[in-house]
């Protein structure tokens, strides 16, 4: 087979659903093991990370290929700060944007604005330098839009600040406390990569095109967007908020159940175990979150899992990292609208390590598709529907001439010859018995 697609006389090709099993690229990056509940970063466990190294630390790490060491993570972080802030134009952009606006796509708005508006520091060819340069407007976009909506001014970012702490700051305008700007710390760190998740094979997809990084992170925030790839943390919190009390749980999950309705939180693409994600981020919520609300959610997590293995068994379905991802982002204050876009405040860096190592050694992503539709069919001339019993196709169908014709306003002469072609009447069927 040539072609780019194949049809259903040629040889057929394997086809997965959604890509599944497919190996699209090679990545020294991440790597999830599905099967053992396991995830990595360039080697490292993410228990590893999380427990011990700085969210700057896994940055550097995924963009360099190694952790940081003192000088170097100085440097980083000053790098880092000197590009924090948005242009004025940028700003003024996202005055524009509607108070009602989803902030998922003021941020996909504000990213691809930054583009044309900093030409100097965003090139035709990614490099380590506009990774580092993109990521850190991510927090800046998404601060000033939250903002903004409420009728506040944006607050510059704050030179010294680590991640956490600049988004914290530039969203509330106060100091951040430990208690806040840690557990965030965490979760930028456990969600700034997975493997050939959908978002990411978007940004590779448009980096192997030769664009621009701009281009390829601002593809990625539409496929975030989604609800069934980044955006259901918010859904877990409305789940939570609807049940609102423990002894809501079982009645609320057994009429969920019972309408068929999707648990939020729960299940993976690729995990078959725990998620280790989730594991981490729960012992995060029992000390960050209101011990009330940690309660709720660890009772509906007993539960739903119970219920799932007794109505789904041998489904292996687990609690996933978006189930206490609601849990800490709410502590730290963050509204639910807000907690997509925040994970893509920690996706950017494994998004652009990724553009990095596409364009290191590319080749143009282009897969091939089944074609199933017809084949061989004529022109039919607007005006001229006669065409059709030249070419044949109104004894293939069956179509008697003579009520074509009448349904098409045209007169046939004694011999059977059209002597007048008129407009076509609009008609629902022309073919119908009259």
């Amino acid at each position: 087979m040539t072609g780019s697609t194949a049809t259903r006389t040629e040889a057929p090709l394997p086809k997965p659903e959604g890509l599944e099993g497919v190996v699209a690229a090679s990545t020294a990056l991440s790597h999830v093991f599905g099967e053992e509940g396991r995830l990595v970063y360039r080697g490292y466990d993410i228990h590893e990370l999380a427990n011990n190294a700085s969210f700057e630390e896994v940055a550097y790490l995924l963009w360099v290929g190694h952790l940081p060491t003192a000088s170097e993570l100085t440097a980083f972080q000053q790098k880092l700060d000197a590009n924090r802030a948005l242009p004025e134009a940028a700003i003024e952009i996202l005055r524009q944007m509607p108070k009602d606006a989803q902030p998922m796509d003021v941020l996909r708005t504000g990213i691809s604005s930054v583009g044309p508006l900093l030409p100097d520091v965003f090139t035709d060819t990614p490099d380590l330098d506009q990774a580092m340069s993109l990521s850190a407007l991510f927090p800046s976009v998404l601060a000033t839009f939250f903002r903004l909506r409420q009728g506040l001014e944006p607050v510059a970012p704050k030179p010294g600040h680590n991640t956490a702490q600049s988004y914290l700051y530039q969203l509330f305008g106060t100091e951040p406390e430990e208690r806040h700007w840690k557990p965030l710390q965490t979760y930028l760190i456990l969600l700034a990569d997975h493997g050939m998740n959908a978002s990411t094979f978007t940004a590779r997809v448009i980096a192997s095109t030769q664009s621009d990084i701009v281009s390829a992170l601002t593809g990625a925030i539409g496929a975030l967007k989604g609800p069934l790839h980044g955006g259901a943390p918010s859904k877990v919190l409305d789940m939570l908020n609807e049940i609102g009390t423990a002894e809501n749980v079982d009645p609320w999950l057994t009429a969920a159940f019972d309408r068929g309705d999707r648990l939020m939180g729960f299940g993976h693409r690729v995990y078959k175990a725990e998620d280790p994600r989730a594991d981490i981020l729960r012992e995060m919520a029992r000390t960050a979150s209101d011990p009330d609300f940690f309660e709720l959610s660890l009772q509906t997590e007993t539960r739903a899992l119970e219920m799932l293995n007794e109505r789904k068994p041998g489904r292996r379905l687990y609690t996933n990292v978006e189930f206490y991802s609601a849990a800490v982002l709410a502590a730290v204050g963050l509204p639910g609208d807000m907690f997509t876009p925040t994970f893509a405040v920690a996706r950017a860096v494994g998004w652009s390590a990724h553009v990095l190592e596409q364009v290191s050694n590319n080749r143009l992503i282009r897969p091939q598709s089944e074609f199933v539709g017809e084949l061989g069919k004529k022109y039919v001339a607007i005006g001229r529907p006669l065409a059709v019993f030249s070419s044949g196709y109104a004894d293939r169908r069956g179509i008697d001439p003579r009520r074509f014709c009448f349904f098409h306003g045209i007169r046939l002469n004694a011999t059977g010859r059209s002597d007048v072609t008129s407009p076509r009447p609009q008609r629902s069927n022309p073919y119908q018995a009259f």
